[in-house]
């Protein structure tokens, strides 16, 4: 029999609740995302571990710890003050930070998947979100930080292995690469992704924002690509 415990009578239950959101078996379709990788493959830029590498750690540096950190810590803050109109804003700010349709309906699905999955936990405060214009990932993963007392920058870091796992299974997949080499891969990522965080984490609200041609490029790109095996 399933019961419920308070984090303030078991401590460690607010890093229980992290392993469950970064799961990869938390099922809000991330698998079927490649986020503009296939195409880059397809293209010819993506073709060994090393390119691979590179382009997961550019988006870490160059996408995430302008964005999606930033933006992510916000919205907690916003949801941790039950600020509504600040989730709203944060979220539109991220929204419009995606250049293209495949990476807002990717950012928008795994978002209302999220609400979905944690109005059915008995989140009554992602109940709204399900169907929302605006849903997000980060927005939801905020939303669950907060409600699950789970660490500021634990959570960061939780939130850019999900994306890096998945970006290495698709890689895995797409370049091809062996099981071993995609370890490899996520041991040598790990760093990188330390640096985005704290990057982000330390960003002011002057800093948000960024451009990558490139990812936007491949991405539309990938929209009309005749083959493929990821939405996005």
């Amino acid at each position: 029999m399933c019961t419920t415990t308070s984090p303030m009578s078991d401590p460690g239950l607010a890093r229980r609740r992290l392993w469950q959101l970064m799961s990869p078996t938390l099922p809000t379709g991330a698998f079927s995302y490649s986020g503009g990788l296939e195409a880059a493959v397809d293209g010819g830029l993506i073709r060994s571990l090393p390119e691979a590498a590179d382009w997961i750690a550019g988006q870490l540096i160059h996408c995430h710890a302008r964005v999606d950190v930033p933006l992510l810590a916000r919205l907690h803050d916003a949801w941790m003050n039950r600020d509504a109109a600040a989730v709203e804003r944060f979220s539109t700010w991220l929204r419009a930070c995606r250049e293209t349709a495949e990476l807002v309906g990717e950012d928008h699905h795994q978002g209302r998947a999220l609400a979905t999955l944690l109005a059915d936990l008995g989140m009554e405060e992602a109940e709204p979100w399900r169907h929302a214009e605006l849903a997000s990932w980060a927005t939801l993963f905020a939303l669950a930080m907060a409600r699950w007392r789970i660490p500021l920058q634990e959570g960061v870091e939780s939130y850019l292995w999900s994306w890096c796992e998945n970006q290495v299974a698709a890689a895995v997949k797409l370049v091809p690469l062996g099981q071993t080499d995609g370890q490899r891969l996520l041991r040598d990522l790990a760093p990188t992704l330390g640096d985005a965080a704290a990057q982000g984490l330390a960003a002011g609200p002057e800093a948000i924002g960024g451009s990558a041609p490139g990812l936007a490029i491949l991405s539309s790109l990938h929209e009309t690509q005749y083959s493929r095996l990821f939405r996005s």
